[in-house]
């Protein structure tokens, strides 16, 4: 009899992890809130766009499609779109008990379920960090997760003119989601100055060989901004939000490196919306419901995981950025081999010693 695993979360992750289960033999539960897989990295247009190119703002969208349809189109593959975990209930021995309720959220009459998997696999992604400033709260300041979702999801705008700020690499992406979608982006401002930034890439160039389709992205992105005008500007960041019941202007300034500001060197710029993200935290609520224990690292507490993506909760395995944010090729092969050791495939295979080469180097 064949196992059936659980995977919650349908984003890279999640959808490499139901693939290495189904090619280990097992039945797959796919469980996932969205109403289309593929997670904030490759969100989908709503059916009712009848989208033409819906890749048009994705990387990897080919094989994104490959995996997709293998998955949800393979027999003993059972998809829960708009349905969520609510609990997990411990037993005394074996996975958890997973509970969901299924149906539009906030919609009346959800259906209750109840699924006693063999194993379960957590995929729930991350969301953004936003380090706070003086009129954060505002209306029309935006995380930039959130900002690329209503583009991607809806082709939405959040404002227009828009002003991109924080830290790290995402910035990039957003900006060529919200460009696309039709938005003037003003500017750019990577928080760490061009040395530190360049540090960090030059630092083990070696590691970068195994990734240079990253480099390809990089200078696509590079190419649009240009194209547009956009400047991508270091070391500044902004450090205030004004407004009269919304964001109408924000305040910027140059940073050290320590990212104190630099007095004197204050600038305000109009601006309809900001998007503001400083990386990632990983969405821990079920890891820790499942009785997983967090590593401590000092870029925050993650999933902690073996070699063979299991985490310290009989039956639990993780995958993706709860276990350490690291892009989405880190996170599909994680998905792969914590599917193939979570339905029943052997760890010694030829398999398994495919796939953690790939992880390491995604990483």
């Amino acid at each position: 009899m064949s196992r059936h695993v659980v995977v919650v979360g349908a984003g890279p992750a999640g959808l490499g992890a139901a693939a290495g289960a189904l090619r280990a033999g097992a039945d797959v539960t796919l469980v996932d809130a969205s109403e289309h897989p593929g997670g904030q990295y490759h969100r989908m247009l709503p059916d009712a766009f009848a989208a033409a190119h819906p890749g048009r703002l994705h990387h990897g969208w080919r094989g994104f499609e490959r995996l997709r349809d293998h998955v949800l189109g393979h027999r003993r593959c059972d998809w829960w779109p708009e349905s969520t975990v609510w609990s997990l209930e411990r037993p005394d021995e074996g996975a958890p008990i997973v509970h969901v309720l299924r149906g539009e959220a906030d919609a009346a009459g959800r259906e209750r379920h109840v699924l006693r998997p063999d194993a379960l696999v957590l995929a729930p992604g991350a969301h953004d960090r936003v380090l706070p400033f003086p009129g954060w709260e505002l209306p029309g300041v935006y995380t930039a997760g959130a900002a690329q979702a209503l583009a991607k999801g809806e082709r939405l705008v959040v404002g227009d003119p828009v002003l991109i700020a924080g830290s790290g690499p995402f910035l990039l992406p957003v900006a060529a989601s919200l460009i696309e979608a039709g938005a003037t982006v003003l500017e750019v401002l990577e928080a760490n100055p061009a040395g530190t930034v360049a540090r960090g890439w030059t630092r083990r160039p070696w590691e970068l060989a195994s990734q240079a389709g990253k480099a390809g992205e990089l200078a696509e992105y590079a190419g649009l901004l240009a194209r547009h005008r956009v400047p991508y500007r270091t070391g500044r960041a902004v450090i205030e939000a004004r407004g009269d019941g919304r964001v109408e202007e924000a305040v910027t300034a140059r940073l050290r490196p320590d990212w104190s500001v630099v007095p004197g060197t204050e600038r305000t710029v109009p601006v309809d919306a900001l998007c503001v993200t400083h990386g990632f935290s990983p969405q821990l609520e079920l890891p820790v419901a499942a009785g997983c224990a967090l590593a401590r690292t000092p870029g925050g507490a993650f999933t902690e995981v073996d070699a063979d993506q299991r985490t310290t909760a009989p039956g639990v395995y993780a995958a993706g950025e709860i276990t350490g944010i690291g892009g989405a090729p880190a996170a599909r092969t994680e998905g792969l081999l914590a599917g193939w050791i979570a339905g029943g495939g052997d760890p010694g295979a030829r398999e398994a010693g495919a796939l953690r080469r790939p992880r390491e180097h995604a990483r």
